[in-house]
């Protein structure tokens, strides 16, 4: 955007002149209140010097209620769409002012003591470099990069001692409002209001509107010292109008072909979608709601959808040219520039595992213990039946862990992920075809586990592996780039363990719009094997996440319908439901879908969390097609559920860890630690590979979503009263609610978090 005016849009001039004005008139207030403190400080003292702010300072009352209950249009700039900000929060963030500033003008008490000052320069201190930021965001076009960094840096770090500051200062302004007694005797209520139910919602408030900025600031300073990004190779988004490689619109056209195969009119919507960062799993349920018409519309979507995403997505070659990926994937075989097979024997003295075992809190489970175990967990409802008899055969079937080893040989793309089999399969002794990134420390650690076990690590490397004589000198040629070198990498796995049956596993993860490509990447590589190596010598492995859109039993749709009218008469709960905007504890059951012959009625879950994003659910959802596409082609498949899982990348996020704690009050969940989960699902696959039949389970499935609804070790997800996505504030509340519970030694903080929950919204987002 260009500082001529004549670049700017009626919109654009409106908010300069709103945010100057604003700046303008904070810049004031601050003059006049440090024109005053001055005079006074050397007289009276810091302490009087700022209990004399309001009421000495000329002009200083009146500038400051003009200027701050201006900020009312900030409501009205997010409710009608000027800026970005959603209207709800905006509103609870200019409300908790206008209640400070009510206070203030109109309690002789709380004119005259020394918070009322820190709250004044606080709010100044803020204010100017917030507005001046915001001002010339506009005038340059890119509040990240190029707004000057001095402006840049106040905004975003003047409010670790601000923030304090001022809530400090409103404390004061509160309880002295409070003790008024002719503001209280003229407002009814104004005691209990301003000296109990504010002080609590800021006790429990205020960490939000802290650690949020906190998140802000570290998100501003990556994207404004990010490193330029690396030229296109590989697998790419393509490039779009602007010369861009965005995600949106390509998200959009794969769901609008997909649903566009039975119904243009959802298809259009899709298309049509100015919101797509909040709406899209609104398109989604009508995605699955189409699919469920019948097991064709369900493949006819499927199909459509990866097909589009062949198409779209671009391969570009080292030499900068750029082809589809379906015709990538399409070319022969490059013989000038092959991976070389590396195999490695562990050879550790510790005996190889035999038995299903799973570590739960400190203990290693087997036997009939980890069966009763099991039985508590499906008695629950953190697990569904179906789950709890796949891991109890497993237990009483020990020759599944031997004939499986011994039979067949496991692919893992994305060996090192924390959420994949390697280590459960290794301790079993088993043949692990690893791919994972060319990078050394990948490697050191993959063969260091080998190495002690007694397992078999076969890995691509790209140099004769008799020239290799140590492990370094392995870690510095092992590996590969999904994104880059897909055709060899499908290439390779075609010639490994010839004539043995494989189990290729996806497991590779990455944040974003990288997710996606990651998955369409591992699809072309399992859609091509299967084809090439035939049925009986491929079979696929799925780890689905509970935050998605599934098809579940009617019991868990049940179970779910009950612990809401339970939960329901809960205070916590009815007190949480009065924040307006209806986001918070939803009720999770949905009604059912008939099948387009009126037949039978399926259940569905909304488990999405919005938060996640599109391209997080684009990418589940190209294997949830892949999966009913090879199994109803004759191929075995386990994609089961796996439970939310306390992993190092989930638990790094401040927000999610305190969340995981306090989900637990929502009977049946469960947030499992990683070795526990791995065990479980490792168990559900195994069980899978020696009791499935694909022919017979795609003949007795109604529909093929159903695949996902068996072994489902959801967490808790399917059987909650509420969805999981309007549970995690209140899961944050309760988490410092017990904490406080346990240094107060009574039960009354849960009921002060239900309280605080109302208003406490005020501050939840603040910074954003």
């Amino acid at each position: 955007m260009s500082s001529s005016s004549s670049s700017f849009s009626i919109k654009d001039l409106y908010l300069l002149a709103y945010n100057g004005a604003c700046c303008l008139g904070w810049a004031g207030v601050l003059v006049l209140a440090v024109l005053e403190f001055c005079k006074t400080v050397v007289g009276s003292g810091v302490g009087a010097a700022s209990a004399a702010l309001y009421g000495q300072a000329p002009n200083l009352a009146f500038l400051l209620t003009a200027v701050q209950s201006a900020a009312v249009l900030e409501i009205v700039h997010a409710a009608v769409g000027l800026v970005r900000s959603p209207a709800l929060v905006t509103a609870m963030q200019v409300s908790s002012r206008l209640v400070a500033l009510y206070a203030l003008v109109h309690s002789s008490q709380a004119q005259e003591q020394w918070g009322a000052g820190l709250m004044i320069l606080s709010w100044s201190l803020v204010e100017v470099p917030r507005y001046a930021f915001y001002f010339m965001a506009l005038l340059t076009g890119d509040a990240t990069m190029k707004t000057p960094f001095p402006l840049f840096w106040l905004r975003y770090s003047l409010f670790a001692v601000l923030y304090p500051s001022g809530i400090t200062g409103e404390l004061t302004v509160f309880f002295s409002a409070a003790s008024d007694a002719a503001f209280a005797n003229a407002i009814p209520g104004a005691s209990i209001f301003y000296g109990t139910l504010l002080p609590i919602i800021y006790f429990f408030g205020s960490p939000f509107m802290i650690f949020n900025m906190v998140g802000n600031r570290k998100s501003a300073f990556k994207k404004r010292f990010a490193k330029p990004p690396p030229a296109p190779l590989g697998l790419c988004w393509p490039v779009d109008d602007k010369g861009e490689r965005s995600s949106t619109k390509v998200n959009q056209a794969i769901l609008a072909a997909a649903v566009g195969a039975v119904n243009t009119n959802k298809a259009q919507a899709i298309l049509r979608s100015r919101k797509w960062r909040f709406d899209y799993w609104k398109h989604l349920q009508a995605l699955v709601e189409e699919q469920c018409a019948s097991p064709e519309a369900a493949l006819k979507i499927a199909q459509a959808g990866l097909d589009r995403a062949y198409e779209l997505f671009e391969f570009v070659a080292p030499d900068g040219s750029t082809q589809s990926f379906k015709d990538t994937m399409a070319q022969p075989k490059d013989t000038k520039n092959p991976f070389y097979t590396m195999t490695i024997q562990g050879k550790s003295s510790t005996p190889k595992v035999e038995q299903c075992q799973v570590p739960y809190k400190g203990d290693t489970l087997s036997g009939d213990k980890l069966k009763q175990q099991v039985q508590v967990w499906v008695d629950y409802g953190t697990i569904e039946p179906s789950a709890g008899r796949a891991i109890m055969q497993c237990v009483d079937h020990p020759e599944y862990i031997k004939e499986t080893i011994a039979k067949q040989s496991f692919v893992l793309l994305g060996a090192g992920s924390a959420m994949g089999p390697l280590l459960v399969l290794l301790s079993l002794g088993a043949t692990v075809v690893a791919i994972d990134l060319d990078r050394p420390p990948i490697w050191q650690r993959l063969i260091s586990l080998v190495r002690n076990s007694q397992g078999t690590l076969i890995f691509p490397v790209n140099v004769k592996p008799e020239t290799l004589k140590t492990d370094e000198d392995i870690c510095a040629h092992a590996g590969c780039n999904l994104f880059t070198q897909t055709p060899r990498i499908r290439d390779w796995l075609l010639e490994v363990q010839p004539g043995r049956p494989l189990t290729v596993g996806s497991y590779a993860y990455l944040n974003g719009a990288l997710h996606v490509q990651v998955s369409l990447a591992m699809d072309a590589i399992c859609r091509d094997l299967m084809e090439k190596r035939g049925s009986n010598n491929i079979s696929l492995a799925y780890l689905c996440t509970p935050t998605d859109l599934h098809l579940i039993p009617k019991e868990a749709h049940d179970a779910a319908l009950e612990n809401y009218k339970e939960f329901q008469q809960k205070l916590y709960c009815a007190l949480f439901q009065m924040i307006p905007g209806g986001k918070y504890l939803r009720k999770n059951a949905l009604p059912p879908i008939r099948t387009g012959d009126g037949k039978d009625e399926l259940y569905l879950v909304n488990g999405v969390s919005v938060a996640q994003g599109p391209n997080y659910i684009l990418a589940k959802r190209l294997q949830h097609w892949r999966a009913i596409i090879a199994l109803y082609k004759g191929h075995l498949v386990s994609s089961n559920i796996a439970p939310s899982t306390s992993t190092l990348s989930v638990v790094q996020n401040r927000t999610f860890a305190w969340a995981y704690e306090g989900m637990p009050y929502f009977r049946p969940y469960e947030i499992f630690a990683p070795e526990t989960s791995n065990a479980v699902m490792s168990a559900i696959l195994l069980t899978d590979l020696n009791t499935q039949n694909a022919k017979a389970l795609s003949v007795g499935l109604v529909n093929p979503n159903q695949l996902f609804s068996t072994g489902a070790f959801h967490g808790g997800t399917w059987r909650c009263a509420y969805t999981i996505d309007s549970i995690g504030e209140a899961s944050v509340f309760l988490y410092f609610g017990r904490l406080a519970a346990q240094s107060m030694k009574k039960d009354a903080p849960y009921l002060i978090g239900a309280a605080a929950a109302v208003v406490g919204a005020i501050y939840y987002g603040m910074g954003s």
